[in-house]
């Protein structure tokens, strides 16, 4: 086929008009897209409530099993999704999972919530499932920071708790983390000293049930209470006075061993702080929980330093721990190095910190170790020095005050060497062999203690199946057995009739 010149003109005049209605047809298909787009965004949030919804129904539903069955442990299950329940909790949410039960008190708390029922079939819950449904108002309203609400909540709650303890053995875990939220809103009220009293009385009422939960959580409320006003005396006498169940989870645990290692500080007894410190950091959630891990590792740091260690340099590089720690890297600096002025410029310029920590008042007892270290290093660098130059190095006020540092140094084993009063100076012996002396044994025994702490405790946390599950009789021969006894011992009735 031959085409003309007058033909392939018109050709090429058509390519351009269909060109124009395919880019009018793109842009008609791109504002349907955006607009299908706009649309299943909105319809992405209505299923993101959706699945909340559905997922607090689910925990409902294993709540009303746990009461039907009596079994604590369904409920714990439940609990420890509380923290993924507590981020997507929102009003709507909210309202439409407690408006599908009637109880006594839902239309207060929705009256608390600032939110009206909705009008739907309704049930009425279990214990359980109106417990849970409570406490999480609650705790929506502590996020929120409306304090006094999320309190007459708590409070009712508490009441509630109390009336039913020894009732329901399924209760224990709800009643702990009602404990738990309710010493948490007093605390920020600052009214938690109104609470110890009650505490108190629960405590002796839950240990009395064999409540282990309940009683773990109470007496670390406690002590929270006791160190929160620096009543470490009472503290004290708590412990001396009350056992820490061994039932408690590992959170419990953890929580317990921290503020026993705070106390032992402050007394003086390093050791046995140190041993509850990293207890504490052991059992501790390695994943979450970072709040927790930065302040046991805070004091831990000191109570290292106090006791004249110097902390690896990895625990001040962990991700979750850098910034948090830096101020106590300064510290462990100026005490390494043994230099006082370094060490007052750390406390001036991290003295706020200290305080808001709490640790201001063990770190002030550094000063001595600080000089002990740099005494313990010049004895190290000098087989003889003079005291004027030890004053001068540890910014000490005169060859006076280097002197009895010098003294008790000597006396408390710091270093070995002969102080010269008269000549005014220090002679170091040669350094012992560390391997000649007990130190390697005594390392070792500390590993092989700690080796068997934690034997025993996995043995312990084992769960082992009950026995009917390894029974050898099939069930025809177990009834054949008991009918067989049962004869016999009707036999021997007779027999005894007889005689």
């Amino acid at each position: 086929m031959v085409t003309t010149r007058s033909s392939r003109t018109k050709v090429n005049e058509e390519k351009p008009k269909e060109t124009k209605k395919t880019k009018e047809e793109a842009s008609s298909v791109d504002e349907t897209e955006s607009m299908e787009v706009e649309q299943t965004e909105e319809q992405k949030l209505e299923e993101k409530r959706a699945l909340r919804i559905k997922d607090i129904n689910i925990q409902l539903k294993e709540l009303e099993k746990a009461g039907m069955q009596r079994e604590p442990r369904i409920v714990s299950k439940v609990i420890r999704q509380l923290p993924k329940t507590r981020r997507c909790l929102d009003e709507e949410v909210l309202l439409t999972v407690i408006s599908q039960f009637h109880f006594e008190r839902r239309d207060a708390v929705l009256g608390l919530l600032g939110l009206t029922a909705k009008k739907v079939d309704t049930k009425a819950p279990c214990i359980e499932v109106e417990v849970y449904l409570t406490l999480i108002s609650a705790i929506y309203l502590l996020d929120k920071e409306r304090l006094e609400q999320s309190r007459e909540i708590l409070d009712n709650l508490f009441v509630r708790a109390g009336n039913n303890l020894g009732q329901r053995r399924s209760m224990d875990p709800l009643n702990a983390k009602i404990y738990f939220y309710h010493s948490r809103v007093y605390e920020l009220l600052k009214i938690l000293d109104q609470a110890r009293t009650v505490y108190m009385k629960r405590l002796r009422t839950v240990t009395l049930h064999a409540e282990y939960e309940s009683e773990s959580v109470l007496l670390n409320l406690l002590l929270r209470n006791y160190l929160h006003y620096n009543l470490y005396e009472q503290a004290e006498k708590l412990i001396s006075k009350s056992t820490f169940p061994e039932q408690a989870n590992n959170n419990e645990y953890a929580r317990y061993f921290y503020y026993l290692g705070r106390i032992k500080a402050i007394q003086l007894e390093y050791s046995n702080a140190q041993k509850m410190l990293t207890n504490a950091l052991r059992k501790s959630p390695q994943v979450s929980g970072a709040g927790f891990r930065q302040a046991a590792t805070k004091l831990l740091t000191v109570v290292d330093l106090l006791l004249g260690d110097i902390p690896e340099r990895s625990r001040f590089t962990e991700k979750a721990m850098e910034v948090a720690l830096k101020p106590y890297f300064s510290l462990t600096q100026a005490v390494r190095i043994g230099n006082l002025s370094h060490f007052n410029k750390v406390l001036e310029e991290f003295g706020e910190k200290f305080k808001a920590d709490r640790t201001l008042t063990l770190i002030l007892r550094l000063r001595h170790n600080v000089i002990k270290t740099g005494v313990r290093r010049m004895s190290l660098a000098y087989s003889r020095i003079s005291l004027a130059d030890i004053a001068d190095h540890l910014a000490l006020d005169g060859p006076e005050d280097a002197e009895f540092i010098v003294a008790k140094a000597v006396r408390d084993g710091v270093i070995d060497a002969q102080l010269d009063h008269k000549a005014g100076n220090v002679a170091s012996y040669n350094a012992k062999d560390t391997y000649a002396s007990r130190d390697p044994e005594r390392a070792f025994d500390k590993r092989i203690k700690f080796c068997h702490n934690l034997y025993a405790q996995s043995v312990k946390a084992m769960r082992f199946p009950p026995k009917s599950y390894h029974d050898p009789l099939s069930p025809e021969e177990r009834r054949q057995r008991e009918q067989e006894d049962l004869e016999f011992a009707q036999e021997m009735a007779e027999d005894d009739d007889m005689y």
